[in-house]
């Protein structure tokens, strides 16, 4: 083990704990890029920074207050008063630990970089295209995650891959809060929800290497990992929309980036890995995104709840073919074939020859195109339920709170 490991374990205070073997499900060494970090410091918000490979860093910040918050305080009593903190504006709450309000007040400070006219052209770009942007969080994003190896496997054996339901519902209100109007502001709840997801991140980069089932030279979550995540977002959906021809103004795609500029701060990247420009963004992307992308037991099992979530609420275009369907079509039929989703003898067929013109219409490029009115139909209602799926999970009382286990089994 390198002496950057014992550093590590050393501030994560998990030194010294006696881990059993990899488990039943055999765990494969991290993905790991085929060449080494050389992305420059210069492409980033920051515009300068120490150029060390984020595969040995973490969150120095967060991690040895997290931690000793999960092994010497009462984290029940801590979740109840995170309970009470919802909007940006409001005080944090006076019965947390010392050492954590002081964290929290450092960490919901916006970057000195924020720039709230890039945040407002932003939300306009959500504002016309949020329903689409909210679709593609769920396949683009979401069903990409669970080929992330590193992603997938934190997700399944931590307390999110046993409460998956909710751990979603959980990432589903990220999303949503992102896209509003007032996001940043102090009636928004962005800042909330990225710093209760960044101590998220600390809890579970504490509590899984004391997993049985976890490679215990292996610390997660790191600077890159987050950056992987990162990229799945904003990245690729910005590179969806612009496939798919999607009107996008130059300052309304610079906002929609700035958005998530200002999400990853608030999520404990480091501004010098943050990319200043979408062609930054699109060239680190290639680097650190594309090349880990690989079929996971654990990603496969994720894939699958993932694809049944619609079910319990028996709308009929939300069934796992016809989301599917959606995945192999947005994603592509090699990952879709990683993650065993079938081709859909109807749906794919129809989402490859009616889904482009329908979005022409809808998005006003075109006032006609050729597509059969039970066809946008369809697609209409397929959005329509989406959003019936998608406010049915925010409008359950959600609580980002610290895990206190990882996943029983």
């Amino acid at each position: 083990m390198g002496d950057a490991e014992v550093s590590r374990r050393a501030a994560l205070k998990a030194g010294g704990v006696a881990l059993g073997g990899v488990g039943a499900l055999a765990m494969a060494a991290p993905a790991a890029r085929a060449e080494p970090w050389s992305w420059s410091p210069r492409g980033s918000v920051a515009g300068h920074g120490a150029g060390a490979d984020p595969r040995t860093v973490w969150d120095p910040e967060a991690d040895p207050v997290i931690a000793n918050v999960l092994e010497k305080h009462n984290v029940n009593r801590i979740n109840a008063e995170l309970r009470t903190w919802v909007r940006n504006g409001q005080p944090v709450p006076k019965g947390l630990p010392s050492e954590l309000r002081d964290f929290i007040e450092y960490a919901r400070i916006l970057p000195s970089w924020t720039d709230h006219r890039k945040l407002a052209a932003g939300f306009e770009y959500n504002k016309k295209h949020g329903t689409v942007i909210s679709v593609l969080y769920a396949f683009a994003s979401g069903m990409m995650s669970t080929v992330i190896p590193n992603e997938a496997r934190a997700v399944y054996y931590s307390k999110g891959g046993q409460f998956f339901k909710d751990r979603i519902a959980k990432t589903a209100k990220l999303g949503y809060d992102i896209g509003t109007v007032n996001a940043y502001q102090p009636d928004g709840q962005m800042i909330v929800t990225s710093v209760k997801t960044r101590m998220i991140h600390a809890a579970v980069r504490h509590l899984l290497p004391q997993s049985p089932h976890w490679p215990k030279q292996y610390v997660p979550i790191s600077q890159e990992d987050l950056m992987v995540t990162w990229h799945s977002l904003p990245t690729t959906i910005m590179q969806t929309l612009v496939k798919w021809g999607i009107p996008t103004p130059p300052d309304q795609s610079k906002g929609y980036l700035h958005t998530w500029q200002v999400c990853g701060h608030l999520l404990g990247i480091k501004d010098e890995y943050i990319p200043a420009s979408w062609r930054q963004a699109n060239g680190q992307s290639r680097k650190i995104l594309k090349p880990v992308l690989a079929p996971t037991r654990e990603g496969v099992r994720l894939a699958d709840d993932l694809l049944r979530l619609g079910n319990e609420l028996d709308l009929t275009l939300l069934s796992k073919p016809i989301l599917g369907a959606f995945t192999r079509y947005i994603l592509g039929d090699k990952i879709a074939n990683w993650i065993r989703v079938p081709r859909e003898p109807v749906w794919s067929p129809l989402l490859e020859f009616s889904w482009p013109p329908y979005l022409a219409v809808r998005s006003g490029i075109v006032t006609a195109a050729p597509i059969t009115d039970n066809a946008y139909w369809l697609f209409d209602e397929f959005l329509r339920q989406f959003v019936l799926w998608y406010m049915s999970e925010l409008r359950m009382p959600l609580s980002i709170e610290l895990p206190q286990h990882n996943r029983h089994f």
